[in-house]
């Protein structure tokens, strides 16, 4: 047992002992397929705080030689697998924090400073097999190899630090690539090198050094889709063992979709939440607004308006494939848009090719970081929304068409009405503070069309549903038609209690009176 080679189990164990442990130890499944395979080289790219530390902790409580874990792994999914016995703590792993190193490198090289590190841990156990002058690390470990015929399994963590944090440095960036392909590329030693961080890896550049990795991202996490995060069955579980309302969870921290599990929820915030029985902003807690404000007030042409729809409650097509993967170099919109989907600011439905902002807890955070500067005209239609929320259960209709004609002239700079799409988001962001109480649906599947907007009261709360149907350039009497000639009250199959009927039409000939409402009130 070392610092780097051959670490012990404790870290894994903590995780266990703690008050909530998902489990997870089916990844090592996929692990154990690609372990001295075609497919051995893994790097897998989430945001932060999203599990990537204790996937790599359990691997190395799992192939270590340096410590026995059959016991701890009793009872746990793995311990099922057919694999599970062959490969059970039958390897040499090498355990490297790259944060760690670029801290503690100081004005050394990163990679000198790291080499010299785990040279010096691997002679305690191999110094017989390598010179003593030897100070490149895959030299060493090649004279080890042949001499003993003997393969590493590295685990990497927060690979891509070098990048996130030393951005202006193109020939650091390089250097370190080219040390991370020598290490790995072709190289017989390698029986697994699985790899973490927030950034993948493909583009840095026009240098392709680790093009041998498969990937596994927010734009596509393929067959780690359940690792990801936590899942719904998951969620739901917790929300019973700790009498935590499962409807509202979700609000506040589901959204995050792949082609199979599409409810992926932020295990962070999950765990805080339930543990501290109360809803509340943890994941982006860990670091300051500005991380987000510096991206979303970049003078890209059309990135402010995307960004008004999505808070609206609109999904925005994204080309993510032009995105460098790098925090630096941006070309257009789509770039900052594909970083916040790695970011986990943005969720994406690969099947769609459509970013959105998932939930409660990251709406808050495009809040916080718009509230500061940048945004007036947009904040003052956040800050009239709970008046807008009242007026509308009021039953108010003369307020509300008031209150909408207000938020079109303040968004009108950004957003252009020229569909009922663009007033549908309108429509959202002008009810924001509804999210607090409801959970609102576009487009929602109802009796024999789509009711445009429906909000349905989350279980904890004592309010009406509300369905909206909106109208462009068209009499608003003819949107309560609609609603009652389609039966849109179906969506709401299984929901009892008043409904609010909601027809709203926007006619952009009339400039005194942009907005027309009807407000019709029902019982199931």
């Amino acid at each position: 047992m070392g610092v780097y080679l051959n670490p012990d189990n404790k870290n894994f164990g903590d995780a266990l002992r703690s008050e909530i442990y998902v489990d997870k130890t089916g990844l090592i499944a996929h692990t154990n397929k690609c372990v001295n395979t075609e497919q051995k080289y893994i790097c897998v790219s989430r945001p932060r705080r999203f599990g990537k530390s204790m996937a790599l902790k359990m691997l190395a409580a799992y192939y270590s030689r340096g410590c026995d874990s059959r016991e701890m792994f009793k009872g746990y999914k793995i311990e099922s697998s057919e694999s599970f016995s062959e490969h059970l703590n039958q390897y040499d792993v090498i355990y490297l924090n790259m944060q760690q190193f670029l801290i503690r490198a100081r004005k050394q090289e990163v990679t000198e400073y790291l080499e010299q590190a785990v040279i010096a841990d691997i002679r305690k156990v191999y110094g017989d097999f390598f010179s003593e002058e030897e100070t490149i690390l895959a030299a060493a470990l090649e004279q080890i190899y042949s001499e003993t015929g003997r393969a590493f399994i590295f685990l990497i963590d927060e690979w891509d630090c070098v990048m996130r944090e030393r951005q202006e440095s193109e020939a650091l960036q390089k250097q370190y690539l080219d040390f991370l392909r020598d290490l790995f590329k072709d190289q017989p030693y390698v029986a697994l090198a699985y790899m973490t961080g927030i950034l993948p890896v493909k583009k840095y550049g026009q240098h392709s050094a680790l093009n041998m990795f498969t990937e596994y991202s927010m734009t596509d996490q393929d067959a780690l889709e359940e690792y990801t995060g936590f899942t719904q069955a998951e969620v739901r579980a917790l929300c019973e063992r700790f009498d935590m309302d499962f409807a509202r969870t979700s609000s506040w921290y589901d959204g995050y979709m792949f082609t199979k599990f599409k409810h992926i929820y932020n295990p962070k915030s999950v765990v805080e939440a339930m543990r501290r029985h109360k809803f509340s902003n943890y994941w982006t807690s860990t670091e300051v607004y500005d991380a987000l404000k510096i991206y979303i007030d970049m003078d890209f042409d059309g990135l402010k308006a995307d960004i008004v729809q999505m808070l609206g409650g609109s999904r925005i097509k994204v080309n993510t494939r032009s995105f460098r993967n790098d925090m630096h170099n941006f070309e257009k919109k789509d770039d900052v848009l594909t970083l916040l989907i790695h970011l986990g600011y943005l969720a994406y439905d690969s099947e769609e090719k459509e970013a959105f902002i998932p939930n409660k807890e990251i709406i808050e955070e495009f809040e916080t970081s718009m509230s500061v500067g940048g945004w007036p005209r947009v904040m003052s239609i956040l800050k009239a929304s709970e008046k807008l929320l009242e007026d509308t259960l009021g039953g108010d209709e003369k307020s509300v068409a008031k209150g909408l004609d207000r938020a079109h002239t303040e968004v009108s700079s950004i957003l252009t009405y020229n569909d009922e799409n663009s007033l549908s988001c309108a429509i959202g962001l002008a009810y924001y503070s509804a999210r607090k109480d409801y959970r609102i649906i576009r487009e929602l599947p109802a009796g024999k069309g789509f009711a445009d907007v429906v909000f349905l009261p989350l279980p904890s709360t004592n309010k009406p549903a509300i369905l909206v149907e909106l109208k462009y350039g068209k009499p608003v009497e003819t949107a309560l038609q609609q609603i009652r000639g389609r039966q849109y009250t179906q969506a709401l199959e299984g929901y009892t209690g008043e409904i609010l009927l909601v027809g709203i039409s926007y006619n952009r000939e009339d400039k005194e009176k942009l907005h027309s409402c009807v407000i019709e009130r029902i019982n199931l």
